[in-house]
């Protein structure tokens, strides 16, 4: 059986690269060090012309969690819409409770609004408090494929899951294996979990042909952990304005 690749790529110089290396889809994506959000409605549209495979966005409107608010799952229903613009060919998107479930009745609303469009669930389902509990609300909400390292920081660490959910989900969802899959360990995986679909970046640092010319100061703003978000803080916000209310 032919083994399907799957990119993620968060630009389109990688979308490009992709397809010339034999990848069967890509998973648009920005913002790396946050593990992923959506890409602008532009990226989207230029990486659909430019590319003959299956072009999948990233819906996650921002880092962090995966619980989202209502404001934010609406922006999500938005960028389902975008996607719909550009003529993708997919959608990676999931949605978790408080209590560690996956949430079945927003993410199928979702996957409704996104039909014809298939539907990935990503790795919030690694984030879930049950693999096997998460693997049926993804069948019951209707997604086409899971993601997931088995519940462990790369796939080769979590293939006795991976393949357990493989076997459990009988064919019934496509079952895509991701995370630190390299040409080391791609073939191993595979043969032990039974999965037909791998997902990795491939990824190489390439740096600027352009010279920097002020050293001062730097645009990387990382989170200190990778489970919060950035959010503005109110009285920070009143005690500057009062700040500048006083110096007038």
């Amino acid at each position: 059986m032919a083994i399907n690749i799957e990119v993620a790529v968060f630009n389109i110089e990688s979308a490009m690269h992709a397809q010339k290396g034999g990848a069967g889809r890509v998973e648009l994506c920005d913002n790396p060090s946050e593990g992923g959000t959506t890409p602008s409605f532009g990226v989207m549209e230029i990486v659909r012309q430019a590319l003959n495979i299956d072009v999948y966005a990233m819906i996650r409107p921002r880092g962090g969690d995966f619980v989202y608010s209502a404001y934010e799952y609406h922006a999500m229903k938005r960028d389902i819409e975008m996607c719909k613009r550009a003529s993708l060919d997919g959608v990676v998107l999931g949605i978790l409770k408080p209590d560690g479930t996956i949430d079945k009745e927003r993410c199928r609303k979702l996957i409704e609004a996104a039909r014809p469009m298939k539907v990935t669930c990503l790795r919030a389902f690694d984030f879930t408090r049950d693999a096997y509990e998460a693997l049926n609300d993804c069948l019951e909400a209707g997604f086409d494929r899971i993601l997931t390292s088995g519940r462990q920081p790369t796939a080769e660490g979590g293939m006795d899951l991976i393949k357990e959910l493989v076997i459990r989900s009988d064919g019934k969802i496509s079952i895509m294996a991701g995370v630190g899959i390299s040409e080391v360990n791609v073939i191993p995986v595979v043969s032990h979990t039974g999965v037909n679909e791998v997902h990795f970046s491939a990824r190489t640092y390439k740096p600027s042909e352009h010279p920097r010319h002020n050293h001062l100061i730097s645009l990387k703003d990382t989170l200190p952990d990778d489970s919060g978000k950035w959010v503005a803080d109110e009285e920070k916000i009143k005690r500057i304005a009062e700040l500048l209310r006083n110096a007038r």
